[in-house]
């Protein structure tokens, strides 16, 4: 279902379900998440790839599935959305950078799959990105939290309301994708060993302090930064880099 392997300090998660096109259902919702959780506590993983076997990414939610959770009950209804929250989640607060290589369709829950993740690298024709709910009479409840935040509320009523697909091509243009290439899980090692090259610890801290800060006001978040700054000042990455520079 998900294949996990290290390769120069980056973890490759690969969804493995091409033949339904990497669709999510629980168990994939679970392994997704278990498997950013070994990637975080590993101390020689810095960098996250997510990407699809086959010619898809993520097709979003799986047919079987969506034809179970019609008959759900409420309570059946919130447990599951809760979980697939909490995979979401794990992925966007994970405190190192993670990737994903869209090769194919990433569409509904699938978009949402690669919009929380910090880089999006892209096939400009292959992949394909869209939210699709609103033709079957759902929402985007979840997802469209993490796309708002990443191009904006205007782009993301022209994808959320209108259940549009685009290529990468057209997604790169609204900032959806960081980067368009013709081999995306290469493109996205290239990016990841550049990553890596930088201080674990300032990539910790400023990926907690851009998280933090997307929510407030502008004086707190002013005195938020003061305080980060004073405490980056004090880290044992930053003593060292500083010489390293100095001696150039």
């Amino acid at each position: 279902m998900i294949s996990y392997q290290v390769k120069n300090s980056t973890a490759l998660i690969t969804l493995n379900r091409s033949e339904k096109r990497n669709a999510l259902n629980p168990e994939l919702v679970k392994a997704i998440k278990e498997k950013i959780e070994i990637a975080q506590a590993d101390v020689e993983v810095k960098s996250i790839i997510i990407t699809g076997a086959g010619k898809s990414f993520c097709a979003g939610a799986d047919l079987g599935y969506l034809n179970t959770i019609k008959d759900y009950s409420a309570i059946e209804n919130e447990n599951d959305s809760e979980s697939l929250a909490d995979m979401f989640l794990s992925i966007y607060n994970c405190s190192k950078p993670t990737i994903a290589a869209v090769n194919g369709a990433a569409i509904a829950g699938g978009c949402g799959l690669a919009s929380v993740c910090d880089f999006i690298v892209a096939h400009p024709e292959e992949s394909k990105f869209g939210y699709s709910e609103v033709k079957i009479g759902f929402i985007p409840a979840i997802v469209s939290i993490f796309l708002i935040k990443k191009i904006g509320e205007g782009r993301a009523k022209q994808l959320l309301l209108s259940g549009e697909i685009i290529n990468g091509t057209a997604a790169y243009k609204i900032g959806l994708v960081n980067y368009v290439a013709e081999n995306v899980v290469e493109s996205a090692f290239e990016l990841s060993e550049k990553l890596n090259t930088n201080s674990i610890e300032s990539l910790v801290m400023t990926k907690r302090m851009i998280n933090t800060i997307s929510n407030m006001d502008v004086k707190s978040a002013v005195d938020y930064c003061l305080r980060l700054n004073v405490l980056s000042r004090s880290t044992k990455d930053f003593e060292e880099g500083i010489k390293k520079f100095l001696n150039k």
